[in-house]
């Protein structure tokens, strides 16, 4: 359900998919509603200890690997160089580097546990990087009774 940061993915891919399923679904008379989620920050938002216990759970990576992974999150600082000055060294407790090779994968491996809320909910999802679509197509007399549980469960959580 990802087309970013991949060979010979695009937005246009992400976006030919979507608009695959929604036309499918007009086709048999339903129609389709769409949620755009942005995360804001994202590689910045990323929890090193979520992080680090789903890799382990949910991907098996464990031993080395993780104490490589977890050395290269861990002790990172940043400065901002700005019209000839240098901040203060700010130690960075959440976030993934960003220009890396493996931040992308990381951030990917983060948000994969998104995927299966939305399909225990019903809906199919699609993403671009942090960008996601996600969507439920139902009988158009359904469709009502759908967006009003959804803006009543977001309303409760």
């Amino acid at each position: 359900m990802q087309s970013g940061y991949r060979k010979y993915h695009s937005t246009e891919t992400a976006l030919l998919r979507v608009m695959s399923d929604v036309y499918s679904a007009a086709d048999e008379h339903r129609v389709t509603l769409l949620a755009l989620l942005d995360l804001s920050a994202d590689f910045d938002c990323v929890d090193h200890d979520i992080l680090l216990r789903r890799l382990r759970l949910a991907f098996g990576i464990d031993g080395s690997a993780l104490a490589w992974l977890t050395s290269f999150l861990s002790a990172r600082t940043q400065r901002v160089y700005y019209l000839g000055q240098l901040s203060e060294v700010c130690h960075l407790l959440f976030g993934v580097p960003q220009g890396s090779v493996l931040g992308p994968l990381l951030f990917l491996l983060y948000v994969a546990e998104v995927a299966d809320v939305l399909a225990a909910h019903g809906f199919k999802g699609h993403s671009y990087a942090d960008d996601t679509q996600m969507y439920i197509s139902v009988p158009a007399a359904d469709a009502a009774v759908h967006l009003s549980d959804c803006i009543v469960i977001s309303r409760v959580g």
